[in-house]
């Protein structure tokens, strides 16, 4: 497996993107950029003649990483040229967000197979139900087969994000790789670094994602009394401040769940995945050096997983709400993930609306929020 990676600031320079991957014959182009590139209608096109016959795959990003940390409005086009893996490509339109199990059912569909061993899928960041789109994959594939990915951003505004496939670029389209074949050597990780505070409020009433009451009381009125100063800023200040889950007995179950919008007409609360009537809620928050602990440690759960000590690629998918809370800080995560693989891998990622990987080796896949999730690709 041979990994080469290229970086443009300027969507001009990918012109030549061509003669830097010379003397390589990659079967995946990976892609994470800002949106500008995105605007650009050669922007498959360019990508596609650069590495004839590779698959592409990507998203648009709230910020991209790279080895050299993270940027805003950078391209980050990552080539990867695998010895025996093989992949299947698979792409689907979203037809709102009710429609994200069955965009998940039929993805599932184009990437079944006997040697299919893990799924990497990203999707858009608004309109989508995240959890039910996971839920759809897996009630194809089997919950065996690890699915790890993200949901793409806009630089935080929320608005419309893009993804890339085999298909072009898209504003509502889902794309997803399976790899397959024994040579694949495979890891995943996801750690948070949030910290729960104040009381659990029951969740009285809820459909999928959207959040309606709390205690018996409208969400986002109880929402807004927590975030104090902050409630003007919604729903953009609802990063700072995520639920975490808790079950009917007020123990965690491990996932967090960002604030998408608000809808002051009936006070409700729509969250980027679902969540379970009947169950607890908590706020949290964070700084920046649990943060970092937290990158680090899902680096750690990823690298315990390889096989082989071979060099591949590390993709490396963080909330948005974290670049918030570390601000200038931000680069240290990326350092945090670097230092735990070294040189054996080459880094790239974006900063999403939500991560997608399963807990722990063997685990149901979920999708998380205001995580650190890390997908390692090699081959043994």
């Amino acid at each position: 497996m041979r990994v080469r990676q290229i970086v443009v600031r300027k969507p001009e320079q990918l012109i030549t993107a061509g003669a830097r991957l010379e003397g390589m014959a990659p079967g995946l182009l990976l892609v994470f950029a800002g949106i500008e590139y995105f605007a650009d209608p050669d922007f498959a096109a360019t990508l596609t003649a650069a590495a004839p016959g590779a698959a592409l795959l990507g998203c648009s990003t709230a910020g991209e990483i790279s080895p050299d940390g993270v940027d805003d409005g950078s391209c980050v086009v990552t080539a990867v040229e695998f010895a025996q893996t093989a992949l299947r490509q698979a792409s689907t339109p979203l037809n709102g967000m009710n429609d994200s199990f069955a965009a998940g059912a039929r993805l599932g569909q184009q990437l079944a197979a006997s040697d299919l061993k893990a799924i990497l899928v990203f999707g858009p960041g608004v309109q989508i139900n995240g959890s039910a789109l996971v839920s759809g994959i897996a009630s194809i594939v089997g919950d065996a087969v690890p699915i790890t990915g993200g949901l793409a951003g806009d630089g935080g505004a929320f608005r419309r994000t893009w993804t890339l496939g085999r298909d072009g670029v898209s504003d509502h389209g889902i794309v997803a790789i399976g790899l397959c074949g024994e040579s694949l050597d495979f890891g995943h990780g996801s750690f948070g670094g949030w910290e729960p505070f104040g009381p659990a409020r029951k969740v009285t009433r809820c459909s999928g994602n959207i959040l309606y009451e709390l205690d018996g009381e409208p969400a986002l009125g109880v929402y807004k009394r927590y975030l104090g100063e902050h409630a003007s800023r919604l729903p953009a200040s609802g990063l700072l401040f995520p639920f975490a889950m808790l079950g009917e007995n007020r123990n965690a179950i491990g996932l967090i769940r960002t604030i998408l919008g608000v809808d002051e007409s009936n006070g409700s609360v729509t969250l980027a995945g679902e969540i379970e009537q009947d169950g607890y809620l908590k706020l949290m928050h964070a700084s920046t050096d649990k943060l970092v602990n937290g990158a680090e440690c899902a680096a750690e759960a990823a690298s315990r997983m390889l096989a082989a000590d071979e060099a591949g690629l590390a993709i490396l998918v963080s909330c948005v709400g974290r670049k918030l809370v570390m601000g200038g800080r931000i680069d240290e995560e990326v350092e945090a993930v670097g230092q735990v693989f070294g040189s054996r891998a080459v880094l790239s990622g974006f900063y999403s609306y939500g991560e997608i990987s399963p807990f722990t080796p063997g685990a149901a896949c979920k999708l998380h929020n205001q995580t650190m999730t890390i997908t390692y690709l090699g081959e043994k």
